[in-house]
């Protein structure tokens, strides 16, 4: 057998690695390992998208998984139409640009619907989602007349997700829910349904609040004809530095008959409510079972308050102060401090209203409330000892 010519190795030109003899076994590479794609490259491959004028709700709502940020240009929807955004992909950024107006019909809504996860929400300067509720407003909001559409759905918003100077303008009831939603920002949204006041504006609520956690409301200004804030259900909430106009104040329920009825460490700080007809107010609804933990009211002005400064009740059967009180729904550690208002009630108005059922309010805590203007209330029942009513 010929000795070999030589038992030189080979370099593979190109391929960085040294060969063995062409008698040697050959080698088996491994596999090239591919790294999974960040969420930030997945971005920068889909579109930014533009949609405008009367196609532009159906055009948005049918592209919308195929866009990285979804631009709504002066979108006019159609009658009947929710402009629907709730398969969108995560991360993806949504602008409000120019007037976003929606056609009439009777219907129960939503004219907006948004979900999905660490969704960024924003409103262009000098943009407005214009209701135009004055179309449907008679005087009965959602208790009759006209069936008047919702707003804004704000459902399972999730991750970081965030809203962010949205100027929201005459619903015809409701204006945003938000329901199902984890670790939402809401930042300096307007909700002016001031035209409601002479106009037959009812129901159009601020926000109404439901089986949330995590939800921080900063900056928000809202003008309506119902509650500013009604935490229905939820955990971990938070309204700060807010203005309330002409509605029925910040509220805690109803709580009692839902399918969630536990609201725990909700903070209401640093805001003002004027010409509303509450300023704050907790309903209990009679007869019913849920839990009410941990509420703070702090650092908050009321003036021009029409019949309730202060309002806790376990006897809210749809109007307040009605019956007996019950102990269903307990309110346990509540926490109201710093709340002004010299002069801050009507005189025909009632400063401060607690009506308890037996042992079903425990553990306050009650300072710095100094609310004036008003009457004493003759009938309140099971006050702890700590508040004054």
């Amino acid at each position: 057998m010929a000795p070999l010519s030589s038992a030189l190795l080979l370099v593979a030109l190109g391929a960085g690695r040294v060969l063995s003899s062409p008698l040697a076994e050959p080698a088996i590479a491994a596999p090239a390992v591919t790294a999974a794609p960040s969420l930030d490259n997945a971005l920068q491959k889909r579109a930014s998208c533009t949609f405008s004028g009367s196609g532009g709700a159906s055009s948005a709502s049918k592209s919308q998984a195929s866009c990285a940020t979804i631009v709504l240009s002066n979108v006019a929807v159609p009658s009947g139409t929710t402009l629907d955004l709730s398969d969108l992909e995560d991360g993806t950024h949504v602008i409000f640009e120019g007037t976003t107006t929606w056609g009439y019909k009777e219907w129960s809504g939503p004219l907006l619907q948004i979900k999905g996860k660490d969704i960024t929400i924003e409103g262009a300067s000098g943009s407005v989602l214009d209701g135009d509720g004055a179309r449907w407003w008679d005087g009965e909001g959602g208790n009759g007349g006209v069936t008047k559409p919702k707003f804004f759905a704000a459902h399972s918003l999730t991750g970081s997700s965030s809203i962010t100077n949205l100027n929201i303008k005459n619903t015809p009831v409701q204006a945003v829910s938000i329901n199902g939603c984890e670790g939402l920002t809401v930042t300096d949204m307007t909700i002016d349904n001031s035209a409601g006041d002479s106009g037959g504006g009812h129901n159009t609520d601020g926000f109404d609040i439901g089986s949330s956690s995590g939800v921080t409301i900063t900056g928000a200004k809202v003008y309506n004809q119902d509650d500013c804030v009604a935490v229905n259900s939820g955990t971990d909430i938070v309204f700060s530095g807010g203005l309330c106009s002409g509605g029925h104040g910040l509220s805690i329920g109803s709580v009692g008959g839902r399918s969630d009825n536990t609201v725990d460490n909700v903070t209401f700080k640093d805001s003002t409510i004027t010409k509303s007809t509450n300023g704050l107010r907790i309903k209990a609804v009679a007869g019913a079972t849920g839990t009410i933990n941990g509420v703070t009211y702090s650092g908050i002005t009321l003036s021009s308050i029409s019949k309730y400064g202060i309002l806790i009740e376990q006897n809210y059967d749809g109007g307040d102060l009605h019956g007996d009180p019950t102990s269903g729904v307990p309110i346990t550690d509540l926490t109201i401090s710093s709340i002004t208002g010299s002069s801050g009630v009507t005189s025909s108005g009632y400063n401060v209203v607690i009506v308890c059922g037996d042992g079903a309010c425990s553990n306050w805590t009650w300072s710095g409330v100094s609310v004036s203007g008003g009457k004493s209330y003759g009938e309140c029942q099971n006050v702890p000892s700590v508040a004054s009513c």
